[in-house]
């Protein structure tokens, strides 16, 4: 085999392996998806049963309005007729109706705008890598890692987020840095539920996302308040098979494909900053000239 059939071998080994990762992750990310996309669901089902049920009393109520309406224009208007829509409303709760029906219209429609986002994030970060570069918007992608691994962080973690809305959208392979950006807020998340598990602390930690351009770099920094990284494992950390993370709980895969992903398909470089027991940073450069 020649020397450029090996390279187009390898090539092709490490796109489908990329892909099994990207599916991979998928799959471990779809409970949390499906239970971030139920609870908004269930409480619109709610909503909309009760607009239902409070539409049918309200037109008894207008049916018996309407009666009087016309009894009016015919000038047979009888106070029997206004009495019994009096009692319509105290039967069906008017005053409840009036002020409830507002606020399920409401909540319904943020529940539908919810689901939309989850299901518009997923769609985006799961679709399909491809061999060439694509432009993106390095602030959306970050958005939709943040929306779909959110079940994974709630729970322990605030995410607070600093981004420069100035840069340029950047040319790279947007799947494989999708990936890159869940596997780091993942450890992120994880590394903070290690701390507040080890403490017994309820206060969650904080996961701090930013994007800065500086000079001619794309700058993205992801920091977590978790265990920190102990000294001699700094070096080591984007080793293959290198975790730090209790046994079956981590592959050590993950930031060793960040690593191959920054630094060989993008030219950049990642490197991190940690002290143990207040933290990590990890900072990803990404060279500005690769969407020219």
């Amino acid at each position: 085999m020649s020397e450029e059939k090996k390279s187009l071998e390898i090539e092709k080994i490490q796109y489908q392996y990329s892909q099994a990762q990207k599916l991979e992750a998928i799959g471990q990310l779809a409970a949390g998806i499906a239970h971030e996309i139920n609870t908004p669901i269930q409480y619109i089902g709610d909503n909309i049963n009760f607009i239902e049920s409070s539409f049918y009393d309200l037109q008894k109520l207008l049916i018996k309005i309407q009666g009087l309406l016309d009894d009016l224009l015919n000038k047979k208007a009888k106070l029997k007729t206004v009495k019994e829509i009096q009692s319509i409303m105290r039967e069906i709760d008017f005053e409840f109706i009036k002020e409830e029906i507002p606020k399920a219209i409401r909540q319904s429609t943020e529940g539908i705008t919810q689901v939309a986002n989850i299901v518009r994030s997923m769609k985006e970060f799961s679709h399909p890598g491809s061999k060439d570069k694509k432009y993106l918007n390095i602030n959306k992608a970050l958005e939709n890692t943040i929306n779909v691994s959110r079940n994974e962080w709630k729970y322990f973690a605030d995410i607070d987020l600093n981004f420069d809305n100035t840069i340029d959208d950047l040319l790279c392979f947007p799947g494989e840095l999708n990936q890159v950006f869940l596997n780091l807020i993942i450890n992120a998340a994880q590394t903070i539920q290690e701390k507040v598990n080890k403490s017994g602390i309820k206060e969650k930690g904080k996961i701090t996302i930013s994007t800065k351009k500086e000079n001619d770099n794309i700058i993205i920094k992801i920091s977590d308040t978790g265990c920190g990284i102990q000294e001699e494992n700094k070096d080591k950390v984007f080793n293959p098979f290198f975790t730090t993370k209790e046994e079956g709980k981590g592959t050590g895969q993950g930031l060793a494909i960040a690593h191959n992903v920054i630094t060989e398909k993008h030219n950049g470089n990642i490197n991190l900053e940690t002290k143990l027991n207040e933290g990590t940073t990890f900072i990803i450069k990404l060279p500005i000239e690769l969407s020219s």
